[in-house]
């Protein structure tokens, strides 16, 4: 019974951060190049909000009880996107700070190695 759960689980899990659109998105910004738009992805944030308003207010006025589901969903969507502004800025300036290492370890070599002027990866033909 519990291989069961846990298959039925781990399906889940893998279909829902495959075609779920909020997961898609998160995705997508946790990459390199998508970190900088981790701080605009955060406006996404006001649209659940106001489909979680609207969502409730239709519950107090006498609607079905289910879409104090969809209330829950669109805040913590809303919640999702609040946060993923903050935690993409402090992943970009972490990468930022690990490439500016790179590149200094790159000079301090080269210099080392008798190098007095590199403008950047220059492409040699083997032939002639």
């Amino acid at each position: 019974m519990f291989e069961f759960i846990l298959a039925a689980t781990a399906r889940s899990y893998s279909f829902l951060r495959r075609f779920m659109p909020t997961a898609v998105v998160i995705d997508a910004i946790n990459t390199r190049r998508g970190l900088k738009w981790g701080v605009p992805a955060m406006l996404l944030a006001v649209p659940y909000a106001l489909a979680a308003i609207y969502c409730r207010s239709r519950v107090d006025a006498g609607g079905p009880g289910w879409l104090n589901l969809l209330v829950i969903l669109c805040l913590w969507n809303t919640l999702k996107f609040l946060l993923i502004g903050p935690i993409s800025l402090l992943k970009l300036i972490a990468v930022h700070v690990r490439e500016a290492v790179a590149r200094r370890r790159m000079t301090r070599a080269l210099l080392a190695d008798g190098v007095e002027y590199f403008d950047g990866p220059t492409l040699v033909s083997g032939c002639g």
